[in-house]
């Protein structure tokens, strides 16, 4: 009887307006809009139902992963969700007895091995005939088109180097090995000449095919990396990194006894300034103006293990409006502060303040000095450290180890391949990309290696994380590598990786043990509009290890318990939330191979927040989308009310009749009928995870001046400067503002998932629910229920608790569209 809502998306126009003919569940709404949602006129309409555009849209795919065919659900392989790529593999050990070949009696030998045009070589030693090198070369089985490998030692010199000798092996006679059989032991040869006579020496080698599960893939220097140079080798080889172990540092500072201001005519007005590393916190000026002022303020920080930096406070005295008097320093190690699990309180201590005097130059401590200060200083290990925004964050779990729970499952991604990817540089007077992946989930970030020179690169590489919460998302970017020539190398991209593109999963809406083999769109938001910069194909498998324990996450909070008892205010979770990605970044691009600074700001969505029109119109469109069902409702009932349809109004007449005389059928239909409606929408639950959606994100059809004010930097480098400052004013306001707008979205969003099967372990508990509902309520008195739900309502605050109840932890771990938003 109710007639269902337009599912069909409407993108916008070219100023945050509203649709002259917008559809019919919304017209009741955009009567009452502000000025501003103003409705275009005709010749600004752009073609509203125009289908969407099949180029970025998502493609489900059949490779031909492990090697073997996809039987139902599972593979035949271990190494299964990627396509199998051979390849030969060349171990060089060591060498011995080697002739010499220069007047000083010694040889300066190296290795070279060569597989038709590829050729590859170890580092050399002077002056050994023993030497060791214990290097792997591996070659593509797809680019060899000889069918003899050559290993010549050679003995470098100046002018020419000279040939000790060779081994030759014949492809066909090569062993084929595959894990996890044990590595194949490599075996001494003596040295020949090309005509096959035995020379002085012997050469120690092992000579197998293989795949890219074979455990010397990683390390191995590879024929499709030959015109890298040595410095780059260690940029384009696969690697697993791992962020810092990340703690909020909570810093309360009571009061300070027997400080000693310089001037003692005056009133002192005493703060405490506390530095961590680049983080500098202060609290206000004391209110009790006297030697022992109060303040008893928290200050927040965040630290990263292994603690490198002291927490270094100072007591200061504003003496002039741009003057400030220390009158005394005290540094703490972290190491020695106590760590705190719970919301329980931990004993405050008493510092000594030592204070600083210039003599000649040099900061001398003076030794009589009684000041002090009390203070509770503690880590934080009940909460969890935020680097990523929460709409799509990869893990929930506390800093602390010992409140961690059993993992629920495991999450298996292939990266494949890519294709059809853009130019990102120009090298030797041609376009060419070098590009490799990034995948980032909970605390480890994992990096395929540099496919070198093309717009097809294929990987091929499995990772596998454990999973501790469905209800994350698992993030997956493309970048092109612009250090192949090493540190100095700027060609290409100002010594900073370009980025491709980026994929969120959401594991909440993945069935468990299926193999989803989908490409996804690349999809980057430039100045000039959205582009397509290529595809990628990926093999996600979410495997659940224990039903029960997923199913009880649901009703868990989403965030540790201390969010809730002590919860941070929003200006805190941002500043922390800033000072948080950037030690992850610092951290992971000291590593080698660095992951840089541009990569993990990217992977991390850094900058979301700051203002955009494209983002506020996407997100008012979503609140209009959620609305949608309510107006639509709303008309319905107008029409049963004005006897728009008379046999229609006479059964509604006829079936509150009924509700009126029996009360107790009200609750029992009403789950009941949203559970037929969810086994109804059943047949048409998403098939395939979601995806970046340019026309849910506003992209499509975004105004060039709008990307203008998206892209521009904060603050602006417009001009005038008057127009700067009301224009940064403008853009902070409306910076919250949208983030309010998102919210409520999300929120609409997650009723409409109750239903819709995106997530269908949660569908399952909420029509499960449901239907025990109907149950229990139909068999029990509706005064009953009435009451109790009355008393539960108004209970005592003795009889609450502070986390949030069972439902709304349910509700918040239901998915919405924030992970289809670019």
């Amino acid at each position: 009887m109710i007639p269902q809502n337009n599912k069909q998306k409407k993108p916008v126009s070219n100023s945050f307006n509203i649709p002259a003919n917008p559809p019919k569940n919304l017209q009741t709404a955009s009567s009452n809009l502000p000025v501003i949602f103003t409705p275009l006129k005709e010749p600004q309409m752009m073609n509203m139902n125009r289908p969407p555009n099949e180029d970025f849209s998502l493609k489900e795919t059949k490779p031909h992963l492990g090697g073997g065919k996809v039987t139902g659900d599972k593979l035949t392989s271990t190494y299964d969700l990627v396509e199998q790529m051979q390849y030969l593999y060349v171990r060089v050990v060591k060498a011995k007895d080697l002739p010499t070949k220069d007047v000083t009696g010694s040889c300066d030998p190296y290795v070279e091995v060569r597989m038709g045009n590829y050729k590859g070589t170890t580092r050399h030693f002077e002056k050994k005939t023993n030497p060791e090198w214990n290097q792997v070369f591996s070659f593509s089985k797809d680019r060899i088109q000889a069918t003899m490998l050559e290993v010549t030692v050679k003995d470098k010199d100046l002018m020419k180097d000279d040939i000790m000798g060779g081994v030759l092996f014949d492809l066909n006679e090569v062993p084929k090995r595959v894990p996890p059989d044990s590595p194949l032991a490599p075996q001494w040869y003596r040295l020949s000449d090309r005509k096959g006579d035995k020379l002085k020496g012997e050469l120690m080698l092992a000579v197998w095919w293989g795949t890219q599960a074979d455990e010397a893939f990683p390390e191995a220097w590879h024929s499709d990396a030959a015109a890298v140079s040595a410095d780059g080798l260690a940029s384009i080889r696969s690697k697993v990194y791992l962020s810092p172990k990340l703690w909020y540092l909570r810093v309360n500072v009571i009061e300070a006894q027997d400080l000693i201001p310089n001037d003692r005519t005056r009133f002192p007005e005493v703060y405490v300034k506390a530095i961590l590393g680049n983080q500098a916190l202060r609290t206000r000026i004391s209110t009790s103006k006297t030697i022992n002022p109060l303040w008893n303020e928290d200050l927040m920080f965040v630290a990263a293990e292994p603690f490198e930096e002291p927490l270094i406070l100072s007591v200061e005295d504003r003496v002039a409006p741009n003057k400030d008097e220390v009158l005394g320093r005290c540094a703490i190690p972290l190491q020695y502060v106590d760590r705190r699990l719970d919301h329980k309180a931990i004993n405050t201590r008493w510092f000594n303040l030592e204070k600083h005097v210039m003599i000649e130059g040099e900061k001398k401590k003076e030794v009589k000095f009684a000041s002090r200060i009390h203070m509770r200083v503690c880590l934080e290990g009940g909460y969890h450290v935020l680097d990523e925004s929460t709409h799509y964050s990869s893990d929930l779990r506390p800093t602390a180890k010992q409140l961690w729970k059993n993992s629920i499952g495991v999450l298996e991604v292939g990266i494949l391949s890519a294709h059809g990817l853009s130019p990102m540089k120009t090298k030797d007077g041609r376009a060419t990309t070098d590009a490799y992946c990034v995948a980032k989930y909970g605390t480890k970030w994992v990096r395929t290696r540099t496919i070198i020179d093309s717009f097809i690169p294929k990987w091929n590489e499995q990772y596998t994380w454990e999973v501790f919460d469905p209800c994350t998302v698992i993030t997956i970017g493309v970048f092109d590598n612009c250090h192949l020539q090493g540190g100095g190398d700027k060609a290409g991209g100002g010594g900073r990786d370009s980025r491709i593109g980026k994929v969120r999963i959401r594991l909440s809406t993945l069935e468990t043990d299926r193999v989803y083999t989908h490409s996804y769109p690349l999809l980057v938001l430039h100045p000039s509009g959205v582009k397509k910069m290529g595809e990628i194909h990926l093999a996600v498998r979410f495997t659940c290890s224990s039903l029960l324990n997923m199913m009880h996450m649901y009703s868990q909070p989403l965030l540790p318990k201390m969010h809730y008892i002590h919860p941070l205010t929003v200006s805190q979770l941002d500043s922390l939330r800033h000072q948080a990605t950037q030690i992850v970044s610092m951290r992971l691009s000291r590593a080698e191979p660095p992951l840089r600074k541009e990569i993990v700001e990217y992977m991390l969505d850094v900058g979301s927040h700051m203002w955009s029109m494209r983002r506020s119109k996407a997100n008012f469109l979503r609140i209009m989308g959620v609305l949608g069902g309510m107006i639509a409702i709303g008309k319905w009932f107008d029409q049963i009310c004005n006897w728009r349809n008379p046999i229609t109004t006479v059964l509604i007449h006829f079936l509150f009749l009924i509700l009126v005389l029996y009360p107790e059928l009200i609750l029992p239909t009403i789950f009941l009928y949203l559970f037929l409606i969810g086994v109804w929408y059943y047949r048409w639950r998403p098939r395939n995870p979601p995806h970046m959606d340019t026309r849910l994100s506003c992209a499509d059809n975004c105004h060039p001046d709008e990307l203008d004010e998206e892209f521009d930097t904060f603050p602006t480098s417009r001009q005038p400067d008057m127009v700067r400052m009301r224009y940064d004013r403008l853009r902070s306001i409306a910076g919250r503002m949208q983030t309010v707008v998102g919210d409520l979205a999300t929120q609409g969003e997650r009723f409409q998932s109750l239903i819709s099967w995106r997530d269908p372990r949660a569908t399952s508990l909420f029509l499960i629910f449901c239907l025990i509902a109907a149950v229990l309520l139909y068999v029990t008195p509706f005064q009953v229920i009435a009451l109790i739900a009355g008393f539960y309502v108004l209970r005592h605050p003795r009889f609450r608790r502070k986390l949030p109840s069972v439902p709304l932890n349910f509700f918040r771990r239901l998915p919405a569209r924030t992970d289809c938003m670019l």
